[in-house]
């Protein structure tokens, strides 16, 4: 996928849809568009916070231990929250189905956040909307 098919599967997403062009293809231009079987591992609870993702198609399982908390799909963001908190992963992550996905190194993630004040605001919210449950 290159930066523009990237940056049109994001503007594609509810979640997406409010931002500018520059910023749509400013995300799309730092993650590297992937492939993800299903019943594959994305993150692991308890370990460093180096990577993280935005779901363009698919669905996969957030679990604390073998408890299912949730299930997310396109448009949601995974492993952000340890990144931005500074913290270990609080939760596994796993595809329930084949994934589209931008992944994101932490490195990164942290540079979008300093370059465009929506995504860091995004991320910052959600963030605090998980780490609140």
């Amino acid at each position: 996928m290159t930066d523009t098919n990237e940056a049109a599967a994001l503007r594609a997403l509810d979640r997406f849809s409010a931002l500018t062009d520059a910023e749509v293809a400013l995300i799309a231009s730092y993650g590297t568009a992937v492939h993800i079987p299903a019943h594959w591992g994305l993150i692991w609870e308890k370990t460093p916070a180096d990577k993280a993702y935005i779901i363009l198609s698919g669905e996969v399982s957030v679990r604390k231990g073998r408890e299912e908390i949730a299930r997310l799909g396109p448009g949601d963001t995974v492993g952000e929250s340890a990144i931005v908190g500074h913290r270990l992963r609080s939760a596994s992550v796993v595809s329930m189905t084949d994934l589209e996905v931008l992944h994101f190194t932490s490195e990164a993630v942290r540079e979008l956040m300093e370059k465009s004040p929506t995504f860091k605001t995004a991320l910052e919210a959600t963030t605090s909307e998980r780490l609140n449950d």
